[in-house]
């Protein structure tokens, strides 16, 4: 197949592009810094010789944005909201302008979208959309407003050829440097692992490998369309996130912080609290109705996979031991 990948170059893009690649698809990333014959250079927001790439392609994955790992200004909010809405709408124009538009275009989405809550999961079916919880900062609002908009932008799009999905992805954990698997088993291994302003927040993941399945699942079930959550079954609250974390790393201690000392470390760190203290408590419950198994349904033995790769400095594996 042939496969576009509008903003491919960050984290989840490089996992996507490196197994679809190994997998022997031809894989065009389109990126505003082009470095490789097969890149495709744009500005994630107005057309250009780059929408030829899209026609007679199989599938497009679009996964443009501005990286989240960031502190949540006014300035780096509107800029999130841009990058998000403006590349999906001129992915959709592009799509619509083809002469053989691709038959799938997954979209890139988060679940951020749904409410901070503790008391039950949140699955596509009975999940409560965020943005009026109580007792929150009030810009985690707008966080979820650029969620709505995003999956918007491509529900709006006029293209009726192809089917879409929205992925509303939990946290993808790979051991590559600079992901957020990256960023906690520093914290981890430190000694810094321990609970957030109690732990109590659950944390949704997804380990890697079953990141790409899902996406491959997808393209190939003609049935499926709207948005899907992309979590493993078994969401954790932060404390006993951590605590799994710690012990595949080895470290038997985690300093907890306060919430005043997670705004400290954020600030340092140049990212935003939100990302620790809410409680994104997701499953997938139409991928799994759909046929979907995970490889990886435990945080115990996807971090036990994801550590011993991280030690030997491997990429997405397929030959993985299983849990």
């Amino acid at each position: 197949m042939k496969i576009i990948l509008p903003g491919g170059t960050g984290q989840v893009g490089t996992i996507l592009d490196r197994a679809l690649s190994a997998a022997g698809h031809e894989v065009v990333v389109v990126t505003r810094r082009p470095r490789r014959p097969r890149d495709v250079a744009w500005d994630g927001a107005t057309l250009g010789p780059w929408a030829e790439a899209l026609d007679g392609a199989d599938v497009v994955v679009n996964l443009a944005g501005r990286s989240v790992s960031c502190r949540y200004t006014p300035e780096n909010l509107r800029t999130m909201m841009d990058s998000r809405v403006d590349s999906t709408r001129v992915v959709g124009e592009a799509i619509a302008s083809a002469r053989r538009p691709p038959k799938v275009w997954l979209q890139m989405s988060t679940a951020t979208i749904y409410a901070h809550r503790f008391d039950a999961a949140n699955d596509e079916a009975t999940g409560v959309i965020g943005g009026t919880e109580g007792g929150v900062p009030d810009y985690w609002a707008y966080s979820v407003e650029i969620a709505r908009n995003w999956e918007r932008a491509q529900e709006e799009a006029a293209t009726p050829g192809t089917r879409k999905v929205a992925l509303r992805a939990a946290m993808v954990m790979s051991p590559d440097r600079g992901g957020v698997f990256d960023m906690l088993s520093r914290l981890a291994r430190l000694g810094l692992g321990g609970p957030v302003a109690g732990g109590r927040q659950y944390v949704s993941w997804i380990h890697d490998e079953d990141f790409v399945r899902a996406v491959e699942f997808l393209i190939a079930r003609e049935d499926v369309e709207g948005a899907v959550n992309l979590a493993a079954p078994g969401p954790l609250p932060q404390r006993a996130f951590m605590r799994v974390l710690r012990r595949a790393w080895g470290v038997p201690v985690g300093l907890p912080a306060s919430r005043w000392m997670a705004e400290v470390g954020a600030f340092v760190l140049r990212s935003d609290t939100e990302l620790l203290l809410k409680s994104r408590r997701v499953v997938s419950g139409r991928l799994e109705d759909a046929g979907f198994a995970f490889a990886w349904s435990r945080w115990e033995g996807a971090a036990g996979d994801l550590v011993r790769r991280a030690r030997v400095g491997r990429g997405l594996s397929r030959s993985s031991p299983r849990p």
